[in-house]
């Protein structure tokens, strides 16, 4: 179930409430609960926060948010237990929703591996590629440093994923690995890899797992809640072939950046 109406607080009595926008975090809790959904059943609401008129610092939304962003959940079946930032929304909904362990593990050693890859993601790729989808392609000044410092980390980490799926299907889980919270932290950012300037074809094993994860069911779904996005990658490459102005200004940030690249002396290295 889902809201049009502009958010003015909680409209779910039962299940898990979902405030949310159509962002690489954001996707972290839409394709966890529709991989519940498909999975188990798991029913849950959702209402759409426009994070350009700010509902996610109004009041109401605090008291579930306290960090005033999204996403946050609300638990209405267990005394509306709120829970913001999605790393810890992944956990709580495998801790409390997630019975067969179907996203998540039971052997200590891969529970400890999945945590540090979502550290990773939390705490590097999120941060790094946020900075480089602003420096890169949203700031009104083009300007050199940054833009070529955080695209360039954002790269040095997608080396990071890229090594580790060498051999892997999926980030954590033995043999080839399974699919898990740790994919799905990480997922939403890399499915919005060209919009921070990063090539994906340079990293093939984080293509190939790219191409497998959104060949999903549920992670289809989830990344259309609230609303679907132009500027995921398959949004992005379709507008690549498609228009001619979107393409020539593409290629004048790719020339921005190349430039900036070159002014500082960047030499790509991992790790």
């Amino acid at each position: 179930m889902s809201s049009s109406a502009r958010p003015t607080g909680l409209i779910a009595n039962s299940g898990i409430e979902l405030l949310t926008a159509g962002t690489p975090n954001g996707h972290k809790a839409t394709i966890i609960l529709e991989e519940l959904k498909e999975a188990y059943g798991k029913q849950y609401t959702v209402q759409a926060i426009n994070i350009m008129e700010n509902i996610q610092k109004e009041p109401w939304f605090v008291k579930f948010s306290p960090n005033g962003r999204i996403p946050a959940i609300v638990d209405h079946d267990r005394n509306q237990f709120p829970v913001f930032e999605g790393s810890a929304i992944l956990a709580y909904l495998t801790r409390h929703y997630d019975p067969e362990h179907k996203f998540s593990f039971t052997d200590p050693d891969d529970v400890s591996r999945a945590e540090q890859w979502v550290a990773w993601q939390h705490g590097g790729l999120g941060p790094m590629q946020g900075q480089s989808n602003h420096f890169y392609r949203f700031s009104k000044e083009r300007i050199p440093y940054p833009t070529q410092r955080y695209l360039g980390e954002s790269e040095r980490l997608y080396g990071i994923l890229n090594a580790q799926l060498k051999d892997r299907d999926y980030l954590v889980g033995p043999g080839r690995g399974k699919y898990s919270v740790a994919d799905i932290a990480s997922f939403g950012w890399v499915n919005h890899a060209y919009l921070a300037g990063v090539d994906l074809t340079q990293f093939p094993n984080v293509q190939i797992w790219w191409e497998r994860i959104v060949a999903r069911p549920a992670v289809q779904k989830g990344i259309t809640v609230p609303s679907d996005s132009k500027m995921h990658n398959a949004g992005y490459l379709k507008r690549l072939q498609e228009e001619p102005e979107f393409r020539e200004s593409e290629e004048k940030l790719k020339d921005l950046a190349k430039k900036a690249k070159e002014q500082y002396n960047y030499k790509y290295s991992s790790p």
